[in-house]
């Protein structure tokens, strides 16, 4: 009662449902109902949206064109520019004012977002970059400046310079522009926004954009994002999205045209979204040559060399050098500067990145009946690793992800290295992994390029242009590009080594708790990498491999894709349409993956065996004399043989029933006639029914977890022989909690297993087998050492002490670079930010929890052990600082005499 009611507290609040579950059922034993129809959590289908969960007839979404010209101040680290905005009313409602997203402001020490974190853990042991993290989050001076919002009257052809202040109202990352006439459907306004802001150190605050400083040759990599006053989406769902970003629930914006004027130091590289319009005023002529070349080749091509870009660097270092000698004060300062023009067509969102120290490469990428342009940016730092895998990574990623989905619209595809561990944008992604110093690298660096290039390009498809909500529904961007980067990942090579998607990788969460559904808000999920990412991409794949079959799914999705390409489904649009498009009611799959937090497991509760009777009564009476024959004595029975029965000293006790003429078991003549009468009844059909020997065995399975679902089958049989059947999950729907199924088989069974593909993700694998099956748990000996306690060490074993400090020197130092390689904690937020994006690690989520418990242990077993040692060494340490104040006083005393 209790599960039930809190169900259907968070399934009302998440789905924005219109009624609540039905009343509990007091006459059943299974209340929950799970294949109750969720179609009335869903919002009621009309002309915007079918119940078949494509756009309906009169389906409309706003429209917002750009044209930025933008400053890059490098000795600053900040930028100013102005932003012109026309914004295209298609919806059927008049507007009296604007939203627009001011995401920068996050980073203003008064924001929800700064404000709303919750207190680290600061016992014991802190990482530098932890603290440095905090200090720096309070000293930051973020944010926009606005300089001014104003109304732009282009229909009557003035210019900016005509514009006409507008009243404005910053509410946090937020900001609405007063219009001053309603606007009405069909019409337009153009709103113009001057700005300026300082750039976060990516490298210090997390963050999704951002720079990185490289203090031995005085460069920088920018990665902006997130860096112009953004329209806030505005619906036929919610209205206005303008729910505050804290950091982690990204954004849904509104799609067009984009025209950008980026404008910095005259020796710098820049990509950014859309393609480079005046390639000849800011290319090398050799570059321009390189790319003209590339249109045939199969693999990367160097536009920018390694040479050429530590060329650049080095000439940036040297002129640094002379600086700091006071010989060229002046000359650290950039000589000119360039403006590099991009245009964009048909996008939401807008990033950029520009370095000196960007090596260029290139290829091509048939998409089908087009050519994109696949493209990394990158430092000779990242060396060897991304000239042999970014730019491949794409053309891989675009290849598979339009078998899928749809082909790639763009005419670029680019991927930045730099701060950001993982973050995508229209046409383009930053993302982090980097070999070590000496240009070695680990096979987890290796498959953490390739799949977080992977995961960051395929958000192009999710949610660029199937263009979901993220503020509000996180797994309708990162779930179902998850499900598709682990099919990706798997056309990549066999055995890659996929942290998420198969359904064995979901099961430590499944079965763990604080969890909350799937469909809750993004900056209220639980264990977000799990929820968001993990659990939705597990829940595809189950539904793709084993509940609907690839063919119907792969259909299904497809034609998902293509209906919502360049519009905005909601949740109810995705399960409409993969039931619609499948054919199969998928209610129970959504209600219990999605809304619930219940999860799989499923055991063999009994076997129960029946066979048909000829009805034959000598066969009958002789099958139980056998049994009596064989049934062994109860020590009772065997202590009473010897016992001296009344009957034997009394013979005239005994009657007929103690003779031997009398058998329980006898057959009458009358018997036999009865049965030859009976079968003289029986047809010929009946008669070979009655001599079958199928065998009935009745299986009885237990849901202990509560999540509904099919049930994988393997059965094996006494001549060695197996079967695998799969028992559909409308098995369930009658009674959810347990159930029994017949088999019916000519040969006999000896062993049933559950699952035996580890295709549901079922938590406890030992309930699934019967006979029961015992697994054994290895456990490993140690031998006890005694160690030496601080006066002995003291006494003689100097060296073993200064180890002893070394040691907890490379520790603290172990710890702190480890802290530093982490872009995400357990729960899926940045390191000393609340964002969320850079969650694509592809070591096994499980394997770390499992290898950080044992060093918990271990840690706490050592500690407990040396706790005596531990003790004398603090009174050594007390001792000591008392002899030294001594020595101290009376070196003192000699220097005053």
């Amino acid at each position: 009662m209790i599960r039930f009611v809190r169900l259907v507290v968070l399934t009302c609040i998440f789905a924005g449902s219109v009624s609540a579950q039905p009343l509990t059922n007091s006459k059943h034993s299974d209340a929950r109902d799970p294949f109750h129809p969720i179609q009335r959590w869903l919002p009621t289908p009309g002309v915007y949206r079918t119940a078949s969960g494509a756009p309906g007839p009169m389906y409309w979404q706003q429209r917002a064109d750009y044209d930025i010209d933008i400053t890059l101040d490098d000795s600053q680290r900040s930028l100013s520019g102005d932003c012109q905005i026309i914004y295209h009313n298609d919806s059927p409602h008049t507007l009296t004012y604007v939203w627009f997203q001011l995401d920068q402001n996050r980073f203003n020490k008064a924001s929800a977002a700064v404000q709303g974190l919750t207190a680290p853990s600061l016992s014991g042991k802190s990482p530098f970059a932890s603290v440095q993290a905090l200090l720096a989050q309070q000293a930051f001076d973020g944010g926009y400046k606005i300089g001014s919002v104003s109304l732009i009257d282009t229909a009557n052809g003035s210019s900016a310079e005509d514009s006409k202040e507008l009243t404005y109202l910053v509410v946090d990352t937020m900001m609405r522009v007063d219009l001053p006439k309603p606007l009405a459907p069909g019409d337009s306004v153009t709103i113009g926004i001057s700005y300026r802001y300082n750039i976060i150190d990516a490298k210090v605050i997390r963050g999704r954009g951002g720079y990185e400083h490289f203090d031995e040759d005085d460069n920088t990599i920018y990665e902006i994002a997130q860096w112009f006053p953004r329209v806030a989406a505005y619906t036929d769902y919610t209205g206005w999205q303008h729910d505050q970003f804290l950091g982690r629930g990204e954004f849904t914006l509104e799609l067009g045209d984009y025209k950008v004027d980026i404008t910095v130091p005259d020796d710098m590289v820049v990509t950014a979204t859309g393609t480079l319009s005046n390639p000849n005023d800011v290319l090398k002529e050799e570059w321009i040559e390189r790319l003209d070349s590339i249109h045939d080749s199969k693999k990367p091509t160097f536009i920018v060399t390694p040479e050429e870009a530590k060329a650049n660097e080095t000439a940036r270092s040297k002129v640094a050098a002379k600086s700091k000698k006071g010989k060229s004060k002046k000359a650290t300062k950039p000589q000119g500067t360039k403006t590099w023009s991009f245009d964009a067509k048909n996008v939401r969102d807008f990033a950029w990145a520009a370095s000196r120290k960007f090596i260029w490469d290139a290829m091509p990428v048939k998409v089908g009946d087009r050519t994109v342009t696949a493209m990394s940016f990158y430092p000779n730092e990242a060396e060897p690793l991304w000239s042999k895998y970014s730019t491949e990574s794409i053309a891989h990623t675009l290849e598979v992800y339009g078998q899928y989905t749809f082909d790639y619209p763009y005419e670029v595809a680019i991927s930045v290295n730099g701060p950001v561990h993982g973050m995508e944008y229209p046409m383009i992604c930053f993302n982090g992994p980097r070999p070590e110093d000496d240009g070695t690298y680990s096979k987890a660096t290796k498959y953490a390029l390739i799949s977080v290039i992977i995961h960051e390009v395929g958000h192009n498809f999710f949610p660029m242009i199937v263009n979901s909500d993220e503020r509000q529904w996180t797994w309708m961007d990162e779930g179902l590009n998850t499900f598709l980067q682990y099919l990706a990942e798997q056309e990549w090579e066999e055995d890659y080594p996929s942290s998420r998607g198969p359904a064995e990788k979901i099961v430590p969460y499944m079965r763990g708790g604080n969890q909350r559904p799937i469909m809750t808000g993004s900056d209220e999920i639980l264990q977000f990498g799990n929820n968001a990412y993990g659990k939705p991409a597990t829940a595809l794949n189950i539904l793709r491999e084993t509940v609907l079959g690839r063919e119907r799914f792969d259909f299904a999705f497809r034609e998902y894709c293509r209906r919502w390409k360049f519009k905005r489904p909601t949740p109810a649009d995705f399960f409409r349409t993969m039931q619609d498009a499948s054919g199969t009611n998928l209610d129970w799959f959504w209600r219990g993956w999605f809304y619930s937090t219940e999860h799989v497991d499923i055991a063999i509760d009994s076997v129960e065996l029946f066979v048909i009777s000829s009805g034959d009564p000598d066969e009958e009476r002789e099958e139980i004399r056998r049994k009596e024959d064989t049934k062994e004595d109860t020590p009772s029975d065997e202590r009473n043989q010897d016992l001296r029965r009344r009957v034997d000293w009394q013979p005239g006790l005994k009657d007929f029933y103690n003779s031997p003429d009398y058998d329980v078991h006898k057959v009458e003549e009358s018997d036999r006639k009865a049965y030859r009468k009976f079968l003289d009844r029986l047809d010929e059909d009946e008669l070979a029914l009655l001599k079958r020997t199928t065998q009935f065995y009745v299986i009885k399975f237990v849901n202990r977890g509560g999540l509904v679902m099919p049930i994988p089958l393997r059965v094996h049989y006494a001549d060695n022989t197996q079967e695998n059947i799969m028992l559909p999950a409308e098995i369930w729907r009658y009674n959810s909690r347990e159930i029994k199924k017949l088999l019916l088989t000519e040969k006999e069974i000896v062993r049933l297993e559950i699952d035996p593909k580890r295709e549901i993700a079922d938590t406890d694998t030992a309930n699934n087998h019967w006979p029961p099956k015992l697994e054994p748990t290895r456990f490993k000996l140690f031998k006890s050492e005694k160690k030496k306690n601080a006066m002995q060490k003291a006494r003689g074993a100097k060296d073993d002490s200064d180890d002893e400090d070394a040691d907890e020197d490379s520790e603290d130092e172990s710890k702190e670079k480890e802290s530093k390689g982490k872009s995400k904690d357990e729960d899926g937020k940045d390191s000393g930010d609340a964002s969320g994006d850079q969650d694509d690690d592809v070591k096994d989520d499980a394997e770390k929890t499992d290898a950080s418990e044992m060093d918990s242990e271990a840690a706490a077993d050592e500690e407990v052990e040396n706790a005596p040692s531990a003790k004398s060494k603090e009174k050594s340490k007390r001792a000591g600082k008392r002899k030294r104040k001594g020595k101290a006083a009376k070196a003192t005393e000699g220097s005053d005499e």
